[in-house]
């Protein structure tokens, strides 16, 4: 005869849901490696939370399998840097508008002692070439990133099938990839961002830089809600709108190490101009 008492009582005790306008509001953005281990995440959202009440999540991977979550409807906005891929992600119908929104460049870094002799090369696919013929060690991210298609597309502009003792893919992000190229003495591709907040150098140096086919282009894109009904439409476009703001812009520009700015915006650029 205690049953009823005792479910009222355990009623009374549980705490009532949360009204749909008091519960936190986050959201999900499936980005690359580059963006979360150069730091720049880490001083931008804490800014766009307090700017909007929205929490963003970070799911770093590289950017095929960023396009991949979000293509699962895993992620509500995909922000990241292969301009092909991500054309291909909205023709597809998973995003339906994909906007600039900063940009860097990569970099080829290698040993002091230097090998293949390419330092203070301005010419990337003739640095490549010559690590190649020199088959000094390379490593690779080999992960379907931004930055790993960007170097295939490298090997190929210099003729070069990468093959080899020498050639060392490692599957992994920017930052493992570099710890491997500092233990192994290898050169290697990467962005500048991460490279700058890197600090396991060891004799690693910045040896070809400054050839525009380096060049780096972000894009963000809000997963489409019509592939994917339970995306969180209106705070992910929250944060589509806030990082090509002048509020958003000028949070990437104000990121600096020692100094030196790591991303540089240009949301308001023509799409036609910039290339990837």
């Amino acid at each position: 005869m205690f049953r009823r008492p005792l479910l009222a009582l355990a009623l009374l005790a549980t705490p009532a849901p949360l009204p749909a306008w008091a519960q936190e509001r986050v959201i999900t953005i499936s980005s690359t490696t580059s963006t979360e281990q150069s730091g720049l995440f880490g001083h931008i959202l804490p800014l766009f939370r307090e700017q909007t009440g929205i929490t963003a999540r970070v799911v770093a991977l590289g950017t095929g399998q960023a396009l991949d979550v979000g293509r699962r409807g895993d992620a509500d906005v995909v922000f990241v840097h292969d301009r092909a891929a991500e054309e291909r992600f909205v023709a597809e119908g998973f995003a339906t508008r994909r906007q600039h929104v900063m940009f860097n460049d990569f970099v080829i870094i290698g040993p002091a002692h230097d090998p293949a002799r390419i330092a203070g090369s301005r010419d990337a696919v003739a640095a490549l070439r010559r690590i190649a013929e020199a088959r000094a060690p390379f490593v690779s991210r080999g992960d379907r990133s931004g930055t790993h298609a960007a170097e295939l597309r490298l090997w190929q502009q210099a003729g070069v099938e990468p093959a080899g003792n020498w050639y060392r893919a490692v599957g992994q992000g920017m930052g493992p990839a570099l710890n491997t190229a500092a233990a192994q003495n290898a050169y290697i591709l990467a962005d500048r961002g991460t490279w700058l907040s890197f600090r396991n150098r060891q004799e690693l140096r910045v040896l070809t830089e400054g050839d525009q086919r380096l060049f780096n282009q972000y894009g963000v894109m809000l997963v489409n809600p019509a592939r994917h009904s339970h995306v969180k439409a209106r705070d992910g476009q929250a944060f589509v709108d806030w990082i090509v703001s002048p509020a958003g812009q000028a949070a990437i520009a104000g990121y600096r190490i020692n100094g030196e700015q790591l991303f540089f915006p240009n949301a308001t650029q023509p799409e036609s101009v910039t290339s990837s």
